[in-house]
C-alpha cells in the first residue's frame, strides 16, 4: 500500500464544495500524493482529468447504497487517510469505515454547511451529526459555529478550516462546465445599474427575500437590474419567478454560467440572501474582482468579511434593498469597500498553503494512528 495514498469523499455537488475538493484533489497529486475520489457522476465532472482516479459511485438511491458502500469500504481499506466533505459523505464514510474495525485509516470529515430545518427530520439529521462527530478522528469546520456544533456533539478537538480564496474563474458555485455563453444573454441592453447575486437556486439561499428587495430597491433606484447566476430546484425556481413577476422585481435569473468574472466585471454591487453560509466561495470571488459586498451577517460570512463588506439582517427584505441602495448611490463607500475587501481577501491563505496545510496535516493523523 502506498505511504502517501489519500481518497477525498464527497457527495453531489456543483458548487463551492465540488470546486473545493477539485482543487484539493489536484494540489494533493501535485505533491506526490496518491488521489482518489468517491462522489457522484455530476461532482466527477468538476475534478481534474489526469493524475487523480475518480469513482462516480455514489448512491442515487436505496436499491444501490450497499454496492456504494462495499466500493467505498474497499477503497477505504487502500487508502492512507481519508478526507470526507459534507454532511452526506462524512455519514457515509464513517459507516463504511466503521466495519473495518482498527484496520481502518485515520477519517476526516469536514462540514461545510450548517444542517438546517426542524421536526423529526432535523431529530435524525442532528443523529447523523453526531455519529460523524463522534466517529471521525478530525472533524473540522468552515466556519466557528459549525466547529463549535461538532464539539457540542462529542467531536474530539474540532477545526475550523479555510476554504480558499480563488481568483474568479469556472469552479464558481452555479457555474458549468459547457462553453461560455455572451454576457447579453439572456438580459436586457443595461439601463441603470447592476447588482449581482451568485447562488445555487436553494431554500437556504433565500432568494424569496432577494425578490422582494428587488422589488423595493427598483422604486427608489431607476433602471437597476438584478441578476442571478446559478441553478439548482427547477420547482423552487419557477415559484420564484412567479413570485418576482407578481411583485414586478427586475430580477433575471440566468441559470448556469461560465461567465461569472464577466458578470463580475459589469457589477456594481454583489448581493447575497442566504440564511446560511460559511465561507463562501462567491462572495470570495466578488472581493477579489473588487467588487462591493451586501450579504446577511451568518455562519462564517461576518468573518470573512471583517468590515470589508455591508452585513444585513437574515430574512430581511428592506434592509437587503436599503443596503444595496446605500451602496449604489455612495460611489466613494463603495469604493472604500471594494479595496477594504482585495486587501482582506489577499491576506487570506492561498490554494497552494491551505493544499499543503491539509497535507501536513494528514501526515499527523497518519502518525498519530501508527
Amino acid at each position: 500500500m502506498s505511504a502517501d495514498r489519500v481518497l477525498l469523499v464527497t457527495g453531489p455537488a456543483t458548487g463551492g464544495v465540488a470546486g473545493h475538493v477539485a482543487g484539493l484533489a489536484s494540489g494533493l497529486a501535485g505533491l506526490g500524493w496518491d488521489v482518489a475520489v468517491f462522489t457522484s457522476p455530476v461532482t466527477a465532472t468538476r475534478l481534474p482529468a489526469t493524475g487523480v482516479r475518480v469513482f462516480p459511485e455514489w448512491p442515487t438511491g436505496r436499491h444501490n447504497v450497499r454496492t456504494a458502500l462495499e466500493t467505498l469500504r474497499g477503497l477505504i481499506a487502500g487508502a492512507t487517510v481519508v478526507h470526507a466533505h459534507g454532511h452526506q459523505a462524512g455519514l457515509l464514510t464513517v459507516l463504511a469505515a466503521a466495519k473495518l474495525g482498527r484496520r481502518r485509516p485515520p477519517v476526516i470529515v469536514t462540514w461545510h454547511n450548517a444542517v438546517l430545518g426542524s421536526g423529526p427530520k432535523r431529530r435524525v439529521q442532528a443523529l447523523a451529526e453526531q455519529v460523524q462527530a463522534r466517529q471521525a478522528d478530525l472533524v473540522t469546520g468552515a466556519s466557528s459555529d459549525l466547529v463549535e456544533r461538532a464539539r457540542e456533539l462529542g467531536a474530539r478537538n474540532p477545526e475550523l478550516t479555510i476554504v480558499s480564496a480563488q481568483a474568479p474563474g469556472p469552479l464558481t458555485e452555479g457555474s458549468s462546465a459547457a462553453s461560455p455563453v455572451g454576457l447579453d444573454d439572456g438580459l436586457e441592453p443595461r439601463r441603470g445599474p447592476l447588482v449581482l447575486t451568485v447562488s445555487r437556486i436553494a431554500p437556504q439561499k433565500r432568494l424569496d427575500v432577494l425578490v422582494d428587495a428587488a422589488a423595493l430597491l427598483s422604486a427608489d433606484v431607476l433602471g437597476v437590474r438584478w441578476v442571478v447566476a446559478g441553478d439548482g430546484d427547477l420547482e423552487l425556481l419557477d415559484e420564484l419567478e412567479r413570485h418576482r413577476n407578481r411583485a414586478n422585481a427586475p430580477v433575471v435569473f440566468l441559470g448556469r454560467r461560465e461567465d461569472v468574472p464577466a458578470l463580475l466585471e459589469e457589477a456594481d454591487v454583489f448581493a447575497l440572501s442566504s440564511d446560511w453560509e460559511a465561507r463562501p466561495l462567491a462572495v470570495q470571488e466578488a472581493m477579489v474582482a473588487g467588487v462591493p459586498v451586501v450579504a446577511t451577517a451568518v455562519g462564517g460570512v461576518s468573518d470573512l468579511l471583517d468590515g470589508a463588506g455591508a452585513l444585513v439582517q437574515p430574512g430581511s427584505a428592506p434592509a437587503l434593498a436599503a443596503a444595496v441602495k446605500e451602496l449604489l448611490n455612495d460611489p466613494l463607500r463603495a469604493a472604500d469597500l471594494a479595496q477594504r475587501a482585495r486587501v482582506r481577501v489577499a491576506s487570506l491563505p492561498g490554494e497552494d498553503e491551505i493544499t499543503q496545510g491539509w497535507s501536513d496535516r494528514y501526515r499527523q493523523l497518519v502518525r498519530a494512528s501508527g
